[in-house]
């Protein structure tokens, strides 16, 4: 599946390791393929402050630019509201999308402060991380008074609900759409972990993804050295010799997965 669709090594490399990371099943990754994850990834890595960065070089490999949420089937004009309940009715594939190690606490999170409620979108854990994450929902254009809440609400995770032994909470703020310059603008000052990225709900134009991969004349930032690398480890060269059994691993499973499928329709047929 992944040799057969894949033109570039670099795509090939990047879907390998990701699927024996996340431990993706056949569907999963046809999913991926579908929804152009490596163009996502590669071409777009995450907006995020300088702190965040400080505090976790590895950021790029865990969070993304854009969340891709098709699965929820929402009409065009929805509310706030309408988008989480449809997030945390459909958990397991928001956690999918969201990658390894989140955990989910809880929604509509409340945080007292001075006598006063507040209620937080989405609440999560990342255990690699050991933060909890606070996501926040937009579904009208970024503006920066609203990393301004997000930030609020950072301060009061990490002085009333953090654990001693937890990391600096980080906060995300996921947008209908957002403009890079206003975002760079914004995160520049910012003296919180966070970052901005899209929520896309309808279907994702993977022709157009697509059409920005360079020729495979054009070269590539190496990977595992840029932003959106999914190996950050210091032994990632040497991981690379193990690529070619993976791919065959990968496509061997995928093959038992197929006949196995079709075995059980030659059952089912009169």
């Amino acid at each position: 599946m992944i040799l057969g669709r894949c033109k570039l090594a670099e795509e090939r490399e990047f879907y390998i390791r990701l699927s024996a990371k996340e431990k993706w099943s056949s569907r999963q990754l046809e999913h991926q393929l579908k929804t152009s994850l490596f163009e996502r990834a590669i071409l777009n890595p995450p907006k995020v402050s300088a702190v965040l960065t400080q505090l976790h070089a590895d950021v790029g490999n865990i969070f993304k630019d854009s969340y891709l949420v098709d699965f929820l089937d929402l009409p065009e004009k929805h509310s706030e509201s309408d988008l989480q309940r449809g997030l945390v009715a459909n958990l397991r594939q928001f956690l999918i999308e969201l990658g390894r190690d989140f955990c989910f606490v809880g929604e509509q999170y409340l945080i007292q402060v001075g006598g006063k409620g507040f209620h937080l979108d989405l609440l999560f854990y990342h255990r690699e991380l050991q933060s909890l994450v606070a996501i926040e929902l937009k579904i009208e254009e970024f503006q920066p008074e609203h990393l301004g809440k997000l930030e609020f609400y950072l301060e009061a995770l990490d002085r009333d609900v953090r654990k001693p032994h937890e990391r600096p909470s980080i906060g995300v703020l996921l947008c209908a759409t957002k403009d890079s310059e206003v975002v760079e603008y914004a995160l520049s000052r910012s003296v919180s972990p966070a970052l901005i990225a899209d929520v896309v709900t309808g279907k994702l134009d993977v022709r157009e993804a697509a059409a920005r991969l360079p020729d495979e004349s054009e070269e590539l930032e190496p990977f595992g050295e840029s932003d959106a690398a999914i190996d950050s480890e210091a032994d990632a060269d040497d991981d690379l010799d193990a690529v070619p059994e993976e791919v065959e691993s990968l496509e061997e499973r995928v093959g038992e997965e197929e006949e196995d499928l079709e075995s059980v329709g030659e059952e089912d047929s009169p």
